[in-house]
């Protein structure tokens, strides 16, 4: 007999089908009457798999649950206090997405100190015949990057960028004596010091809207803010008005506050670059995570260590 297996919002089809071979897959996301379906399934399920999401009602309706098999590195939407203190285990995707995440973040600073999405509108309105050449972008060699977060990804940004001949700084909750390159214990003094912000924390309480109305403004106008980490990380009204009113000079963006809403201010400005929350969105980096969350859920039912514990 097949162990049970909760889903809890839609994964992707290749983990789908890994655990309907190996599991009875009982859909949450496709219930009509969610505390009815629980209630019905609730003694058979000891695991559950999740987009990232898992709060304090659903574990209560669960007795018997034992492991969350999350996919996505960040886990802000699963409820991990309230798991600890029901001893339910919690695992993650980490490191397999680091690479495409970091390249992201790359791309997006390029993007937009060189403004190759304006101008290619530029080029296709017929500007550039009509015109002639739009005005000169801006390089990064010499360029100052603060990273906020330096992180497995942050790591991995920082790699990336030394190649470009930027000079790296970071700041987090304390500093890494290990690494090369200078923190800063004020978030605002090193946007100060920084022609790019990069933000690539965690998500939730502790980093809610860090990046705001000051950070940006210590960033100025000729600097640029890329968020590859959370929306919740930035104050997106903050935002907004500092590019309306040029205190900020652009912004690279993969994340939004309220998903998959994206203000209609960010989508009119010609110096924000959007991307709709892609960071690891590749094939190869997308079946590794969820190769992970196939491989801690056997892990579990096999009674061995899992993979990539959280909780």
């Amino acid at each position: 007999m097949k162990p049970h297996v909760l889903m809890v919002t839609p994964m992707m089809q290749h983990v789908t089908s890994a655990l309907e071979d190996a599991y009875t897959v009982h859909r949450l996301f496709e219930a009509c009457d969610r505390k009815a379906f629980l209630a019905e399934i609730a003694g058979s399920l000891t695991a559950a798999a999740t987009m990232g999401r898992a709060d304090a009602a659903l574990m209560e309706a669960l007795p018997n649950l034992k492991l969350i098999s999350s996919f996505g590195v960040g886990y802000d939407g699963v409820d991990i206090e309230h798991a600890r203190s029901r001893g339910i285990r919690v695992t993650n995707t980490p490191d397999v997405l680091n690479d495409d995440v970091a390249n992201m973040a790359v791309m997006l600073l390029l993007t937009c100190s060189r403004r190759f999405v304006e101008w290619d509108r530029y080029l296709r309105a017929g500007r550039w015949e009509a015109e002639g050449d739009p005005p000169l972008a801006r390089g990064i060699r010499g360029r100052t990057v603060g990273i906020l977060g330096l992180g497995r990804i942050g790591k991995d940004i920082a790699r990336k960028l030394e190649i470009f001949g930027c000079e790296i700084v970071y700041h987090g909750r304390s500093a890494q004596d290990d690494q090369p390159y200078r923190f800063y214990g004020s978030l605002t003094d090193m946007a100060a010091a920084s022609d790019y912000l990069i933000a690539i924390c965690p998500g939730g309480d502790a980093t809610r809207g860090i990046v705001n109305k000051e950070v940006l403004d210590a960033l100025g106008p000729d600097g640029t803010f890329i968020n590859v980490a959370r929306g919740s990380v930035h104050d997106e009204e903050a935002l907004i008005a500092a590019l309306q009113d040029g205190r900020l000079g652009a912004a690279g963006l993969d994340v939004y506050v309220q998903e998959p809403h994206v203000p209609a201010a960010l989508i009119e400005m010609d110096n924000v670059v959007l991307q709709p929350h892609q960071g690891s969105a590749t094939v190869e980096t997308r079946k590794a995570m969820g190769d992970l969350v196939i491989g801690n859920l056997a892990a579990h039912f096999a009674g061995k260590p899992l993979l990539t514990p959280v909780v």
